[in-house]
């Protein structure tokens, strides 16, 4: 019986036996160098079906799992996101193992949304952490990112935008249904330290903090979001990326987030397969499929300004994931996102200038209020300077907003 390759661990780096204990049938290791270190448990064999009930014998199962008596055979694969067991006990399932885990979020996710998601119908954990999740009949069919390829490759921008609208709408529609399940307040200085930590780890050049808006709720986030997700209507609960165990997430995140996944993926897709379509075109179809069925407070003008963030500074923290996991495998400059990344210092500065426009309103507005106070009790021949600062303040503020960069547009369009 074939063996896993395991081409899910990171490649450049260093594999060192831990000392932290792990369950039967398992074995942990960490993984350091290149300035990083992640943990990693991985199953040791699956050679036999006797090999499944010591694997599970010492795990918490949740849901629906398969019976280990009535195991017939298994088959094994992998993809990047780690080792997969096909079991055949009366029907197929599908166990996909978790080399660097989960905080429970993805269990949370699976039985909040499992009647609008595929999702997993089970699982197992071990103290506290999902290391194995189960499916079972996953949904047949082509997925929208091999879709949505042909129809780049074709040209044909019409049925490209409805793909992306769709898939926009469903993740909108995912984002309704948790919208009631766990939301909590916005996490900025959090948000702040995370992308800090990253930028330090990776010497980066660019640097990118933002206050972000308060309708910027955390929520039960997808976390990484791909078009090869998207099938017969429906979104896959996958699994983590290894950038979740390069960078443990210590927080939770905002709903654009999961947005700012699925167009970065967009934009890995129009420049691998050299299509001429316009890139602002397909964002906008994207995005307004998403803002059409998701909340409108998580989707609001507020939450997309950029000047405080918006869509852009997470797309800026998809465009790093990607480099800490090239980096991790050596295996080079990974595109769009270095591209992205050298556009974001210009970026930044041009919205540096654009704040001297708010300042000068702020000031006027300062100015009004003292002349204003100054002039106190009111008579009508002094009236008109103040209104005339308090009107010039509204009108250059109005202004600066408008200098906002449309979140339809991606860093390099601006230049």
């Amino acid at each position: 019986m074939a063996e896993w390759k395991r081409n899910w661990r990171p490649a450049a780096m260093t594999p060192l036996e831990s000392d932290n204990s792990a369950p039967k049938g398992f074995e942990k290791f960490t993984f350091a160098g290149i300035g990083m270190k992640c943990s990693i448990i991985e199953p040791k064999s699956l050679s036999k079906t006797s090999d499944w009930a010591s694997i599970v014998s010492e795990l918490e199962q949740w849901g629906e799992v398969p019976d280990t008596s009535s195991l017939q055979s298994i088959s094994i694969s992998e993809d990047e996101s780690g080792p997969i067991a096909i079991l055949h006990a009366g029907s197929e399932w599908f166990a996909e193992f978790l080399p660097w885990g989960s905080d429970g979020m993805l269990r949370r996710r699976s039985e909040s949304a499992s009647e609008i998601c595929d999702a997993p119908c089970g699982g197992y954990s071990w103290e506290g952490i999902d290391i194995m999740v189960i499916r079972k009949n996953p949904p047949m069919g082509i997925d929208s990112d091999e879709n949505l390829r042909e129809a780049l490759q074709a040209g044909e921008v019409g049925v490209a935008r409805e793909i992306l609208g769709a898939c926009g709408k469903s993740l909108g529609l995912y984002h309704q249904h948790v919208n009631s399940e766990r939301v909590t307040p916005a996490d900025p200085i959090r948000w702040n330290q995370r992308l800090a930590g990253i930028e330090e780890s990776l010497r980066a050049h660019s640097m990118w903090r933002a206050p972000h808006s308060r309708d910027a709720e955390c929520m039960l986030g997808l976390g990484s979001v791909r078009f090869q997700d998207f099938k017969e209507g429906k979104i896959r609960i996958g699994r983590p990326r290894l950038s979740d165990a390069l960078f443990p997430p210590k927080c939770e995140f905002p709903a654009i987030r999961d947005l700012a996944s699925l167009v970065h993926d967009l934009s890995r897709i129009h420049h691998n397969t050299a299509c001429n379509l316009d890139i602002v075109d397909l964002r906008s179809a994207l995005i307004g499929g998403w803002r059409e069925s998701a909340p409108s407070n998580w989707s609001s003008d507020s939450v997309f300004y950029t000047h405080r963030g918006g869509l852009a500074i997470w797309e800026y923290e998809q465009c790093l994931l990607d480099v800490v996991e090239a980096v991790s495998n050596q295996s080079g400059a990974p595109q769009p996102s270095t591209n992205l990344i050298s556009y974001v210092r210009p970026f930044q500065k041009r919205m540096f200038n654009n704040r001297t426009i708010a300042a000068l309103s702020v000031l006027l507005a300062f100015l009004g209020a003292s002349s204003l106070a100054n002039t106190f009790p009111f008579s009508g021949e002094e009236l008109p300077i103040p209104l005339a600062c308090f009107l010039s303040s509204a009108a250059l503020m109005r202004y600066y907003r408008r200098l906002a960069p449309p979140p339809e547009m991606p860093f390099s369009r601006f230049f």
